[in-house]
C-alpha cells in the first residue's frame, strides 16, 4: 500500500499522524483544566453542590485525556531522532533548550500537582486543592507557551546565527522565545483550545438536556458553553485576523496559497469563497468570489495590490490545495460558532436555553468542531510552511535522516495500527463516561452483604433536589 514513497513523503505522513493524534488532547486539556478551575472556584465560592458535582466528572475526563496526550506526545519526540535527525542536529543548540524548559516548568508543575487535583480534596483542605488545580492550569499554558515558542520559531526565526558545522546557535534568547509570529500563534491557539473545550462542554450538556429536560447539572454545563462561545469566538476571529497580517508579512506564499491567489492582483484581490483548486494550471475553477474583498481584508484597502503565487519560485510553493480547503474548514467552522453563540444569546432573551430543543441539537451537532478547527488549522500551517522546515532556511528534504523508504513504513502502519487500538479505547471510554453524565456514579462490585447496612446510593442531582 505504501510502495512508491519516498523516505522523505512517509517521514512527514508518519508526523502528520502522529501529531493530528496528539494535538486534540492538548487543545482538550488545556481548556478543561481552566474549566476545572472555575468549577472548582465556584464550588468554593457559592457551596452549590452542583459545581462539584461538575467538577468531579470533569476531572475523570481530564485525567484520561491527559494521559492520552502525554503519551503521544512522548512518542512524536521520538521521531526527531529517527526520522529528523538531521533537523534535531542542526536545530538542536536553539530547539532543544526550549523543549527541555518546557519539561522543567510545565509539565513537573503539571505532574506535581495533578494528584492532589485529582484525589486531594479531602486530604488537604479546600484552599490547597483549588491551588492545585489553578496550578494544573497554569501548566497547560506555560506547556502551549514554550512549545507555540518553538514551533513559532521555525515559522519565523530570528536571534540566532549558524557555527561551521551549519547549526543554528542562539545569540538572543528573547529573540529566539519571542519570535515575530509567536505572540499572534500562542493566543490563536489558547483561544482555539478555550473554545474546543467550551463546544465539548456544550454538546454533553445539550446531550443531557435533551434526554432529560430540566436537568440542573446540564442546564449550567450548556450555559456556562455557551457564554463561552459568544464572548471568545468574536476574540478568536480577530486574533486570526492579526495572525493572517503578521503571516503576510513573514510567509506570504503561505498566505496566497490560503487565499488562492495563483496570480497577482495589482488593483485589488477578490476573496475566493470556494472553488476547485487547479494546481496543474495554477487557477481557481468555478470560483464564487467577492471582488476585492481580499485586498480590503488584507490590506485595508479595496484597490490595494497583492502578489500572487507567480512572484514565488514553483519549488517553494507549498501545496496549494491543502492549505486552501483546510484554511477554509477553520474559517467556516469558526463562523458557525459564532453563529451558536449568537443563536444562544437570543435564546436566553426569548425564554432561556432549556426550552431551546433546536440549539440544543445544534450544540450536540457541533460538538467535535474545536477539534476539526484546531486540525484544520494546524494543517494549514504546517504544510503552509512547507517546503521549509526553518522558513526559508532549512528544507524539509535537508531535514530528513538517512533512513530507508520501507523502514519508515514498516513503523507508519505499526503506528496506526497501534494507536487506533491504544487511542481508540482511550477516547470510547470518554464518550461512555459522557453518555453517563455526572452525578451518575456508583459503588462498584456488591452493594449489599450479610451483616451490612445498604451501601449509600449516589443519585443524580435534579432541581427539586437541591437543598
Amino acid at each position: 500500500m505504501l510502495a512508491g514513497y519516498t523516505a522523505e513523503t512517509l517521514a512527514r505522513l508518519q508526523f502528520a499522524f502522529t501529531v493530528s493524534f496528539h494535538i486534540v488532547f492538548p487543545a482538550f486539556s488545556i481548556g478543561l483544566a481552566s474549566y476545572l478551575a472555575v468549577l472548582n472556584g465556584l464550588w468554593l465560592w457559592t457551596r452549590d453542590r452542583v459545581y462539584l458535582t461538575l467538577f468531579d466528572f470533569w476531572k475523570a475526563i481530564f485525567a484520561i485525556a491527559f494521559g492520552m496526550g502525554v503519551v503521544s506526545g512522548i512518542v512524536m519526540s521520538y521521531q526527531f531522532g529517527t526520522n529528523w535527525s538531521v533537523f534535531s542536529d542542526r536545530t538542536g543548540p536553539v530547539l532543544g533548550p526550549l523543549m527541555a524548559y518546557e519539561v522543567l516548568t510545565a509539565f513537573f508543575l503539571e505532574a506535581g500537582f495533578l494528584g492532589i487535583m485529582l484525589f486531594g480534596r479531602k486530604r488537604v483542605g479546600d484552599g490547597l486543592h483549588m491551588m492545585a488545580t489553578g496550578m494544573v492550569a497554569v501548566g497547560t499554558l506555560v506547556s502551549a507557551t514554550w512549545i507555540l515558542s518553538v514551533n513559532s520559531w521555525m515559522h519565523t526565526p530570528q536571534g540566532f546565527g549558524m557555527n561551521d558545522v551549519g547549526q543554528f546557535i542562539p545569540l538572543d534568547w528573547w529573540a529566539i522565545i519571542f519570535n515575530p509570529s509567536f505572540p499572534y500563534r500562542l493566543t490563536h491557539m489558547v483561544l482555539a483550545a478555550y473554545l474546543t473545550t467550551a463546544f465539548v462542554v456544550g454538546a454533553v450538556g445539550a446531550w443531557h438536556l435533551l434526554r432529560t429536560p430540566g436537568r440542573r447539572s446540564a442546564l449550567v454545563m450548556f450555559s456556562m458553553a455557551m457564554w463561552m462561545a459568544t464572548l471568545v469566538t468574536p476574540l478568536q476571529i480577530l486574533a486570526g485576523d492579526m495572525h493572517g497580517l503578521n503571516t503576510l508579512e513573514h510567509q506570504p506564499a503561505k498566505v496566497m496559497a490560503m487565499e488562492g491567489h495563483f496570480e497577482s492582483h495589482p488593483d485589488g484581490a477578490p476573496l475566493i469563497l470556494f472553488g476547485l483548486v487547479n494546481e496543474d494550471e495554477k487557477r481557481i475553477d468555478y470560483s464564487i468570489e467577492i471582488p476585492k474583498l481580499s485586498s480590503l481584508i488584507l490590506k485595508h484597502h479595496l484597490d490595494a495590490p497583492l502578489d500572487g503565487l507567480d512572484t514565488i519560485p514553483d519549488d517553494e510553493e507549498p501545496p496549494v490545495s491543502i492549505v486552501f480547503y483546510t484554511f477554509r474548514v477553520m474559517v467556516a467552522l469558526g463562523f458557525a460558532m459564532l453563529g451558536i453563540g449568537l443563536w444562544s444569546l437570543w435564546a436566553r432573551w426569548r425564554g432561556g436555553l432549556g426550552e431551546a430543543t433546536w440549539l440544543q441539537r445544534a450544540a450536540v451537532v457541533m460538538g467535535p468542531a474545536g477539534f476539526i478547527a484546531v486540525l484544520a488549522g494546524w494543517i494549514t500551517t504546517e504544510v503552509g510552511r512547507q517546503p521549509w522546515t526553518v522558513y526559508g532556511l532549512m528544507r524539509t528534504s535537508e531535514s530528513l535522516s538517512p533512513i530507508d523508504a520501507p523502514a519508515v513504513a514498516s513503523s507508519l502502519v505499526a503506528f496506526i495500527i497501534v494507536y487506533f487500538f491504544v487511542f481508540g479505547a482511550g477516547i470510547y471510554y470518554i464518550l461512555r463516561l459522557m453518555d453517563k453524565g455526572p452525578g451518575q456514579a456508583k459503588v462498584e462490585g456488591p452493594t449489599r452483604t450479610a451483616g451490612t447496612t445498604p451501601a449509600q446510593q449516589v443519585q443524580d442531582e435534579r432541581p427539586e433536589m437541591q437543598q
